[in-house]
């Protein structure tokens, strides 16, 4: 019988425990706006004092209009509505971006460390997929006014399959702050050339030749 007691109690101690871990991620305040300025940082951003606020803190405008994707190297540009654009975001946990494709336009194959993320297309026809840990390509072509998902941590991608005509969607993550690492510059941008030669088993100068490409982020 002590020993029924005994378990019952340790049950129910930790179940006690995991409530109160649960509530402590709940917010204690109504808002806590990003103070950018403080240098301090502990998992986010410190909040800003609520006189100081205002309604610039919800608002951004930079999802508005089509950025220019033509100008970038793979013919596609991302404009992020996060917490460093918009401190309202600050603990809520979630952000937006714009994603603008010229014709045959790709956003290269990358990961969110921190975030799920679900795009609607505004305008075009996309080719988009994500990689499961299995190795497994799941991908689809999707159009206007579509949604598609790609899970939290996987490599995905999505591509304009119109060969004249441009292509936006609008994309969702459940944190504020998702994070991005690009495949290929993540690779080739930090790695030493060793590494690089014995995971793909390329020649030394092939190597070489893509690492200029990229510079190693400081």
């Amino acid at each position: 019988m002590a020993s029924v007691t005994t378990h019952l109690l340790v049950v129910v101690t930790m179940l006690v425990s995991a409530m109160a871990v649960a509530s402590e991620s709940n917010m204690l305040q109504d808002i806590c706006v990003a103070d950018l300025s403080n240098a301090v940082k502990v998992n986010g951003y410190t909040c800003k004092d609520t006189t100081q606020v205002t309604p610039e803190d919800f608002y951004f405008q930079g999802l508005a209009t089509a950025s220019a994707a033509s100008n970038t190297s793979t013919g596609a540009i991302v404009t992020g509505a996060t917490v460093e654009k918009l401190p309202g975001l600050n603990t809520l946990g979630l952000s937006m971006s714009r994603i603008d494709y010229a014709p045959n336009g790709l956003n290269p194959p990358h990961i969110h460390p921190r975030a799920s993320e679900i795009i609607y297309v505004l305008e075009g026809q996309l080719y988009v997929g994500f990689v499961t840990t299995a190795g497994k390509l799941v991908a689809k072509h999707i159009n206007k006014g579509e949604v598609f998902v790609f899970p939290k941590g996987l490599l995905h991608f999505q591509k304009n399959i119109a060969k004249s005509a441009p292509a936006s969607v609008i994309a969702a993550f459940d944190s504020q702050l998702p994070g991005t690492q690009s495949l290929v510059s993540s690779l080739f941008g930090a790695l030493p050339e060793d590494i690089l030669v014995k995971s793909f088993q390329f020649k030394p100068k092939q190597v070489k030749k893509i690492k200029s490409r990229y510079q190693p982020k400081k």
